[in-house]
């Protein structure tokens, strides 16, 4: 910590603050994460509750949030195989604080959000300028907004343990 205030401007540059931002990094890391709260849950059924989700990223999600230390993946030796994943207790903390604030957070302001990123201001200035059209990689698929999509938001309740 600093003697200069709250210990912020010591983590600017700091590998833990990267560690921390990078866990949000990937589109479906947390929407998996806020998926298996509830309890540990197989690929099949994380599919199913998340939706829009495909196999390969469910896949590479898991194995990034094993390596991270925050999803256990526990086979259970039985005549048919079963994989139940579940999060650690590192995971844990992480959605029963910083993402249960985020939910909160969102739920209060997320109007708000989508409102200001609709208003020209909240556009790239080129954008504005040249008349250019800013692209995103869901401006291809027919019907989806980036910003309001076609497939329906996970809808995670926290329930107090």
């Amino acid at each position: 910590m600093s003697e200069r205030g709250n210990g912020c401007e010591d983590l600017i540059a700091d590998c833990r603050l990267r560690a921390a931002t990078d866990l949000f990094a990937h589109t479906w890391d947390p929407v998996v994460l806020a998926a298996l709260q509830s309890g540990p849950r197989r690929r099949r059924e994380l599919r199913v509750a998340i939706g829009g989700l495909s196999d390969k990223a469910l896949t590479e999600a898991l194995h990034r949030l094993g390596a991270q230390g925050l999803v256990s993946r526990h086979a259970a030796a039985q005549a048919s195989p079963r994989v139940d994943y579940a999060l650690t207790p590192l995971g844990q903390s992480l959605v029963d604080g910083p993402m249960r604030a985020l939910g909160e957070w969102i739920t209060d302001h997320g109007d708000e959000l989508l409102a200001a990123q609709d208003t020209p201001a909240a556009k790239p200035v080129d954008a504005q300028v040249t008349g250019g059209a800013v692209r995103s990689p869901l401006d291809d698929v027919e019907g989806v907004s980036p910003l309001r999509t076609s497939v329906p938001c996970a809808t995670v309740r926290y329930t107090s343990r």
